[in-house]
C-alpha cells in the first residue's frame, strides 16, 4: 500500500485533511481518504502523516499487503509502536497476517513539535466514554493538562461507518445535539469529525476485533497540533479482556512521541460505569448506546445493546429515571430476537444476574440464565 498526496483542503465550510490510498497486492481500487471537521477548527487541523499512516495499517494487513509507504516522515516512537501492534495482529489473528514493512518516503523525524497541552477523548455517548468524561472531571482540576478539553463525535465511526446503512447524517446531527447539552455541562470543547477510514475495508468483524482503536487513533493525529493527549474509554474490564479493536495492549501503540494515547478505566465494570454515568443528571438523560441508530429516536430500546443497558438499568432499579429510553421497564420478551453469548458479551450480562435477583427481578435473571446457557 502507498499512501500519497496528503493534502490540507477547506471547502463548503469543511475543512480537512487528505490523501490516496493506492493498493499493490491486492485487487481493490485506489482511493481517497479523509478526515473532516467543520471549519470553526480549520485551524486545529494538522496535516499529519501518522493519521493516515495509523489508519491504513490494519487494513493493508488485513488485505495482505507486503509494505506500507507513506510520503512524508514519521516519528521513530510511533514506527516502534507499530512493530508493536504488527506483532499483536500476528497473534490475534493466529499467525494469518503476514508482517508488513512501514516505511516513510522522507525517513524518521527527528525532532518534534512543541506539546500544544490540551487533552481529549471521543464522546460517543455510550457508557463507557461518558463514564471516562465524568471521572475525568471529577479527579482532574480544570488546570490541569490531563483534564480533557475536547471531544470529538465522529461521523463514519458507528453512524455512517457501514456503507450498506447509509450515511445517516440526520442521525448524526441528533448525536450531535444530545452530546453539546452534556460537553456543555462537563464545560468541554465537542467537536465533530468525518472520516470514511473504516470504509477501506467495510467488515464488521475487523471492525471490532482489531480496527476501530486505530481510527480513533487517526483521528487524534489529525489534531495533533491540537492535541497532546487522546484518551480511549475501556471496553472491557481486566477479567474479561481478549483481542478487540481497543485494548490496553494496543491503544498506546498508536502514539507518537508528541501525541500520547492511553486507553482508561480498564478495571471499572460495565455496571460500575452504569453507577457513575446515573449520577450525572445531564449524561444520564441524553446518552446513546444504541447502534441501530434508528431515524426516531435516541435509543431504540429493542437492539441487544439497548436491551443490555436496560438490563442494568434495571439491576440498578434507575430503568425508569431515564428519558433516553422510551421504555420504563424491561420483560423478557425483550431478550428473544438475539443471542447474548455473541462477541465476548457474557460477562456483561453474567454480573446482573445478582443485582437482578435482589431487586425482586428473578424474570429477568432466569432469562439472562437461560440464555447463557444456550
Amino acid at each position: 500500500m502507498r499512501i500519497t498526496d496528503l493534502e490540507y483542503r477547506e471547502k463548503d465550510n469543511m475543512a480537512g485533511i487528505y490523501a490516496h490510498v493506492h493498493w499493490e497486492d491486492c485487487d481493490q481500487p485506489g482511493r481517497e481518504i479523509f478526515i473532516e471537521t467543520t471549519t470553526t477548527y480549520a485551524g486545529d487541523v494538522a496535516l499529519d502523516p501518522h493519521a493516515f499512516l495509523v489508519g491504513c495499517l490494519i487494513p493493508a494487513m488485513h488485505l495482505g499487503e507486503g509494505r506500507i509507504v507513506i510520503d512524508g516522515q514519521i516519528c521513530p516512537y510511533l514506527f516502534e509502536g507499530l512493530e508493536t501492534v504488527v506483532g499483536l495482529m500476528r497473534l490475534w489473528s493466529d499467525g494469518a497476517y503476514a508482517p508488513i514493512h512501514i516505511e516513510a518516503t522522507e525517513g524518521f523525524l527527528n525532532r518534534t513539535a512543541e506539546a500544544p497541552g490540551r487533552a481529549g477523548m471521543l464522546l460517543s455517548g455510550g457508557m463507557d466514554s461518558l463514564a471516562a468524561l465524568r471521572l475525568n472531571r471529577l479527579r482532574y482540576g480544570k488546570d490541569h493538562p490531563g483534564a480533557v478539553r475536547d471531544c470529538f463525535l465522529i461521523h463514519g465511526f458507528d453512524i455512517g461507518g457501514v456503507v450498506e446503512r447509509g450515511m445517516k447524517y440526520q442521525v448524526f446531527e441528533r448525536a450531535k445535539t444530545h452530546m453539546s447539552l452534556i460537553a456543555q455541562d462537563a464545560d468541554v470543547e465537542l467537536i465533530p469529525v468525518y472520516t470514511n477510514i473504516r470504509h477501506l475495508w467495510d467488515d464488521r468483524n475487523l471492525w471490532l476485533d482489531k480496527f476501530f482503536g486505530a481510527v480513533l487513533a487517526a483521528v487524534a493525529h489529525g489534531f495533533s497540533s491540537r492535541l497532546n493527549l487522546l484518551y480511549i474509554a475501556s471496553s472491557y474490564d481486566l477479567p474479561h479482556l481478549h483481542p478487540c479493536g481497543s485494548h490496553p495492549m494496543l491503544d498506546p501503540e498508536f502514539s507518537s512521541y508528541g501525541l500520547r494515547i492511553r486507553h482508561r478505566d480498564v478495571a471499572l465494570s460495565r455496571l460500575e460505569k452504569l453507577r457513575i454515568v446515573a449520577e450525572w443528571e445531564v449524561a444520564f438523560q441524553n446518552f446513546r448506546v444504541c447502534l441501530a441508530n434508528v431515524p426516531d429516536r435516541l435509543n431504540c430500546g429493542r437492539c441487544e445493546k439497548c436491551v443490555r443497558t436496560m438490563a442494568g438499568l434495571a439491576a440498578l432499579g434507575l430503568l425508569d429515571k431515564t428519558r433516553a429510553f422510551q421504555q420504563d421497564d424491561l420483560t423478557p420478551d425483550h431478550f428473544s430476537s438475539f443471542s447474548i453469548t455473541i462477541r465476548t458479551r457474557e460477562p456483561f450480562y453474567r454480573e446482573l444476574i445478582p443485582h437482578l435477583k435482589e431487586r425482586g427481578r428473578e424474570d429477568l435473571a432466569e432469562t439472562i440464565a437461560r440464555k447463557l446457557s444456550e
